[in-house]
């Protein structure tokens, strides 16, 4: 999670189950979304507190300016006593619930999550903001016109909303007048939910468009309603209140991405048409080859620190895409089970047992056939025949000598700038595979080949 300006905030806390014992403290969020609680004092200030057990569950707060807070699955990091004197304690803390204070044992449920991704601004590129300049440009007029909400029924039981936000200019407009439109998504639901539900979906969402940009993206500004919390706004009239939160969330880079409209794989407007079929597509998908897409993108995130670790992310994202998308083995499976059979009958008794083993993967295809059909519907864009078989050599090779450290294997692994070579071409192998997942034409894909400069740059075009 950004959180782009710092957060810290005093107040005091307690335990909802002891609400009498009160103890000031500091809150603060970092970026990324780690939170801390600095109490002065201890929740319970008994010696079998001290030597208990660590694990506080839920804390309840009110702090400055945001009010009411709820802090959920709290336990100390550190845990001080002092007699006579001050000792401060600190506290981690998983989520913060701002605005509500929930009982020890409530269920937190929501009806809607709203939150913004990184990116989304240019990779739905709608805006009402129109700027118009006369022919002498000594005039201008600056208008604002409220988009309307698009909504999508997605196949995970939620409604996704793409939503326009928008601020317009205040008084007095003397030296500036100012309109700002921010894009953010919002889930809905008829029923609630808790809010694991909902990050789960979040969570998937934030990866389809960092796929969609081609960047490492993350979320802010999330907050939800419940149908159950609501405010008077006029006699007779109620609204949810506006609930934030805050937590840590994958995916998380340290400094924001550079979105480039020219580097997008795909943009909204490339799917508007069937969007609602692309998004659950990607739902689908995510299912099937789940591992496969959390290797990827903590390749391509930036979590390795060394292209050792980034090759090996890599292909191990692609061997076990394969694996979930294709039944192919070596021999027919009934023909591979008789085979073994006849083996362990003729096996001497005492090393059937080993031989088992030996065979269990043994109908399995190896690696460097995985690797030769991923890269057969892309196979132009690797060279010729000679150029794609020293692609396949260098992933197989390189993959084993990281994997074994094998003296012998070492020869044959590929490093330094040929090794980042693989790694792009792997990476766009990867990317134009989940394309298709997503409904993909071929021509849209060939399109997106021809016009996208960092895609090309993957596959050595330019």
């Amino acid at each position: 999670m950004r959180i782009e300006e710092e957060w810290k905030k005093s107040g005091y806390f307690w335990l909802p189950q002891n609400e009498d014992k009160k103890i000031p403290g500091t809150l603060s969020i970092l970026d990324g979304g780690k939170i801390e609680l600095e109490v002065v004092g201890l929740f319970d200030d008994s010696i079998e507190a001290f030597n208990g057990n660590d694990d506080l569950g839920r804390i309840i707060g009110h702090v400055e300016k945001d009010g009411l807070v709820t802090l959920e699955n709290c336990f100390y990091r550190t845990k001080k006593i002092s007699f006579g004197g001050i000792s401060k304690s600190l506290v981690h803390v998983h989520k913060v619930i701002s605005g509500v204070a929930y009982d020890k044992d409530e269920s937190v449920t929501f009806n809607t999550v709203s939150f913004v991704v990184e990116g989304i601004n240019e990779w739905v590129a709608i805006t009402g903001i129109n700027v118009a300049r006369s022919s002498d440009y000594k005039t201008a007029t600056i208008s604002y016109t409220p988009q309307e909400e698009i909504v999508y029924n997605l196949q995970t039981g939620f409604k996704l909303y793409i939503l326009f936000g928008y601020t317009l200019p205040g008084f007095p407009t003397t030296t500036e007048a100012r309109i700002t439109q921010q894009t953010y998504f919002k889930l809905s639901s008829e029923n609630a939910k808790d809010f694991s539900e909902f990050s789960k979906v979040i969570h998937q969402i934030t990866y389809l468009l960092g796929f969609a940009v081609d960047s490492t993206v993350t979320i802010s500004d999330v907050s939800a309603t419940s149908n159950e919390i609501v405010s008077e706004i006029s006699e007779g009239k109620t609204r949810p209140v506006s609930i934030k939160l805050y937590y840590p969330s994958l995916p998380f880079s340290d400094s924001a991405p550079k979105i480039d409209t020219h580097r997008m794989l795909f943009r909204f407007s490339d799917i508007r048409e069937n969007a609602e079929r692309v998004f659950n597509k990607w739902f689908s998908t995510y299912s099937v080859i789940r591992p496969s897409l959390g290797l990827y993108f903590s390749a391509v995130s930036g979590d390795h620190k060394y292209l050792d670790g980034k090759f090996l992310g890599l292909a191990q994202a692609l061997e076990t895409y394969h694996r979930r998308t294709s039944n192919e083995t070596l021999r027919d499976e009934s023909e591979f089970r008789s085979m073994v059979a006849s083996l362990l009958w003729n096996c001497p008794k005492q090393n059937r047992k080993w031989l088992r083993g030996r065979l269990y993967h043994g109908n399995e295809i190896n690696l460097g056939q995985r690797i030769k059909r991923i890269i057969e519907p892309y196979k132009a864009y690797l060279g010729n025949s000679k150029q794609r078989n020293k692609f396949i050599r260098g992933v197989v090779n390189t993959r084993n000598y990281l994997t074994h450290y094998s003296e012998e294997l070492e020869k044959d692994a590929v490093k330094g700038s040929e090794l980042w070579g693989i790694c792009q071409k792997m990476e766009a192998v990867f990317q134009l595979h989940l394309l298709q997942q997503l409904g993909f034409e071929e021509s849209d894909i060939q399109r997106i080949l021809s016009k996208n400069y960092k895609l090309k740059l993957k596959f050595d075009e330019i």
